[in-house]
């Protein structure tokens, strides 16, 4: 599967080494250019790219960057992606940490996720947000096996969703099927699923309990 991803850090860079390992065909790229990326590349095999050719042909692309960049990808940063293809929003927000105050979270109640895909102008997938990074390198199982972690994965477009869920299991991982994008808040950070490492039991319970009102460590 060709894949794209977009953004370098903790979470990209691994799941860039697992894909390529997995043998999908990697695009890599950050904002500060994909001579950045030389080291990554020899790495993994994975194709180091300019932000705006990373879902060129891409069946699946992860948008792996702190929130408020968001709003700097460049316009029509999908264009040229395969049909149908699968968006997977990784982020976070950290209004005190990072991310300073985004008024359309604050003041309009949109979800993370649902802030970014109208940014994006595209529906993504949540999925990998509550992951360490280090787990996707070393906690993965394979199917069945008493120990494996299960992700929450939420999304509004069915066919996508499976389609992430899909590659998650080659990855490694079992899934729980978090809802729609406006549901998503039942994964973002301080919530008793976000950074959870237990299986599907355990991930569904999480999700059943979480609050819908933003914790104060959480606002901006």
């Amino acid at each position: 599967m060709k894949i794209g991803i977009i953004g370098a850090g903790n979470i990209g860079g691994n799941l860039t080494r697992r894909l390529t390992a997995l043998g999908h065909d990697v695009s890599v790229a950050n904002s500060r250019g994909p001579h950045t990326l030389t080291a990554l590349a020899e790495e993994t095999g994975a194709t180091p790219v300019p932000v705006q050719e990373a879902a060129r042909g891409a069946e699946i692309v992860v948008v792996t960057i702190p929130l408020k960049r968001v709003p700097d990808l460049p316009s029509g940063v999908l264009d040229g992606a395969a049909e149908g293809v699968a968006v997977i929003d990784t982020g976070n927000y950290y209004p005190q940490q990072r991310d300073g105050r985004i008024a359309g979270i604050e003041d309009e109640g949109l979800t993370e996720s649902r802030w970014t895909e109208r940014h994006l102008g595209h529906p993504v997938i949540k999925a990998f947000n509550g992951t360490y990074a280090q787990d996707i390198l070393d906690r993965h199982r394979p199917a069945g096996a008493p120990d494996r972690i299960a992700l929450p994965v939420a999304g509004d477009d069915e066919a996508a969703k499976a389609k992430v869920r899909a590659l998650i299991d080659e990855l490694g991982f079992d899934t729980v099927d978090a809802g729609g994008i406006d549901d998503s808040w039942r994964q973002q950070p301080d919530t008793p699923v976000y950074g959870l490492r237990e299986g599907v039991d355990g991930v569904t319970k999480a999700l059943a309990e979480a609050s819908p009102e933003r914790p104060a460590a959480f606002r901006g």
